[in-house]
């Protein structure tokens, strides 16, 4: 049993990291007022909060995505905001298209100051019902999603020396969970290339941070594709995504993204379950596996491989979709999620 005298040194060896960190971080801090800011599927959810976000503190904006209807209507709000904002569409997994907007970007703004590659897709369902294409989409939308913008912009950085990119993940990407083996296949490879890259660029002026969120009440349930028993899976995701006591708020998610990217962080990891889990994980991983392993048994069974159904598509005939809605507190309206173009 440890006294209070040996105590001592710990908590002297504790609180001096804590300052340590405090003030290294005061050290990396950028000045948002005025950045130019490319944000990746900015036109809904947590790219278009956070984009809010980044407006509040005065940056520039240049958001795109794939949905030019909803990525009007988000530039529209920005601009009534008083933001300074470019929106082009733009499929993040097309190098070419990717090239051609960040050139417009550095053209208009003189050059990218900071990332949020955000862009992303989801699909929901058990590995029976996935098949190489629904993996090959995962991939396209999310690593590569990520990887183009990120190869894009990193010239323009490394000359000026200074820049920041974030690379939204998630905590699929440090834990498997059962019935999202595309979604979390991908993003355990954007985490890879995230943190990779970190290390490639230190001493070049430019900061990669990996964010790894858990679940948010974004509504991007209704744009989630789902697989196998589409209404059983529709169900339990979209309940787990929009219930407070499961899913993080995407105001406070786009706060902590913000603070990451302002202070160069090399991880953030949002949300207590996320946080919880990744601690889990890291000391247990057997463990986690089990339990991953016992809460698949809970999920609906496989159907054959077929056409997948869009959350919105799915909702309509969804016995539970008023009470999902009711605890997404009107996300699916307040975050652009509504239909595409």
């Amino acid at each position: 049993m440890r006294t209070p005298t040996s105590l001592g040194p710990l908590a002297l060896a504790a609180g001096l990291g804590l300052l340590t960190r405090h003030f290294a971080r005061r050290a990396r801090r950028l000045e948002l007022r005025g950045k130019v800011v490319v944000i990746t599927g900015g036109s809904r959810g947590l790219g278009l909060e956070v984009a809010r976000e980044l407006g509040r503190r005065g940056c520039r904006l240049a958001v795109c995505a794939r949905d030019g209807v909803a990525l009007e209507r988000a530039r529209r709000e920005l601009a009534a905001a008083g933001v300074e904002v470019m929106a082009a569409s733009c499929d993040a997994s097309d190098e070419a298209e990717v090239g051609q907007f960040i050139a417009a970007v550095e053209a208009r703004f003189g050059g990218v100051d900071a990332l949020v590659a955000n862009a992303a897709t989801i699909q929901v369902g058990p590995l029976e019902s996935m098949t190489r294409r629904d993996f090959a989409d995962a991939f396209e939308h999310i690593f590569w999603s990520a990887y183009h913008p990120t190869m894009a912009v990193l010239p323009g950085m490394r000359r000026r020396r200074a820049g920041r990119v974030v690379h939204i993940t998630s905590i699929g990407g440090k834990i498997g969970v059962p019935h999202l083996a595309p979604y979390c296949s991908a993003k355990f490879a954007l985490v890879g290339f995230s943190e990779t890259l970190r290390a490639e660029l230190a001493g070049t002026g430019v900061r990669v941070t990996t964010v790894v969120p858990g679940l948010m009440r974004t509504g991007s349930h209704v744009n989630a594709s789902f697989k196998g028993q589409a209404a059983k899976e529709f169900a339990w995701f979209s309940l787990a995504a929009t219930s407070p006591l499961t899913a993080v708020s995407a105001p406070r998610a786009a706060r902590q993204v913000v603070d990451a990217l302002e202070h160069g962080d090399a991880e953030r990891v949002i949300s207590l379950p996320a946080k919880l889990a990744a601690l889990a994980h890291g000391l247990a991983p057997g463990l986690v596996s089990e339990l991953m392993g016992a809460q698949k048994r809970l999920l609906p069974s496989a159907d054959a491989p077929g056409a997948p159904s869009r959350g919105a598509d799915v909702a309509r005939e969804a016995p539970a979709s008023s009470l999902i809605e009711a605890f997404g507190g009107g996300s699916v309206a307040r975050y652009n999620q509504r239909a595409r173009g």
